[in-house]
């Protein structure tokens, strides 16, 4: 383990840094020349399957069968730690974008590169500040693209699933898109949020099957209770 870290210091980190500004970077310039649909995704695949490679983190995935390439969707999942993002990245195999805290849109450059390339900042400060997330998100949903929301809202502390709050449920209704819960199994062990580096590990993305949501909106704790109960039934005891 002690070589691990000494790899990861001198190896793996300065790599990375340098990878993360280059993607960031080529999706600024890509995304101002109106290509944030392609370049908001796919320099981001390869960028985080690096990211696991490096960290000697392998990744797996079934359920692609129950998706299709041109239909949008909101994807829940739960949220076991950072890696989170990068197999869900590298593996879903589905173009998509993010509901984030919008804290995170002050990270230098990347904040930025998120923005210009259409990832969806959440902004629950205020009751217009809600409907303009909401009318930032119609804006992406469109011609097959999806967005991928943590609807516990943080990395859990313990690696068990927290209360799924509201919001990815009223965007699936407000639109009428299916749900599809994405268990993700390992990623609390490989990084748990208490944690400062990574370890080698195996992440396993499980995709279920699409859940409609009610057109009425009444039945949203049914909606929510059947994807937790989805992502739950992948998780090892």
């Amino acid at each position: 383990m002690l070589f691990y870290r000494i790899y990861q210091i001198l190896v793996m980190v300065p790599v990375m840094l340098v990878v993360t500004t280059l993607a960031a970077i080529v999706t600024i310039i890509g995304s101002a020349l109106g290509g944030a649909r392609w370049w908001g995704y796919y320099p981001q695949i390869i960028w985080a399957r690096l990211f696991c490679w490096l960290n000697f983190v392998t990744v797996s995935v079934t359920g692609h069968e129950n998706i299709r390439k041109n239909t949008s969707y909101v994807f829940v999942a739960n949220h076991q730690g950072a890696f989170d993002i990068f197999s869900i990245y590298g593996w879903l195999g589905h173009n998509f974008r993010w509901m984030m805290k919008k804290s995170l849109e002050k990270i230098p450059l990347v904040g930025f590169s998120c923005r210009i390339s259409g990832q969806v900042y959440v902004d629950n400060s205020s009751p217009s500040a809600i409907r303009a997330t909401m009318a930032d998100a119609e804006r992406q949903l469109d011609k097959g693209m999806s967005v991928v929301v943590f609807p516990e809202g943080s990395r859990t502390f313990t690696g068990a699933v927290g209360r799924f709050k509201r919001g990815a449920y009223t965007l699936a209704v407000e639109f009428g898109l299916p749900v599809v819960p994405v268990t993700i199994d390992g990623a609390f062990r490989v990084m748990p949020r208490t944690a400062f580096a990574p370890r080698p590990g195996h992440i396993r993305l499980t995709i279920h099957r699409p859940i409609e949501a009610p057109a009425d909106g009444h039945d949203l704790s049914t909606l929510i209770d059947a994807s937790r109960a989805a992502i739950l039934s992948s998780l090892e005891k």
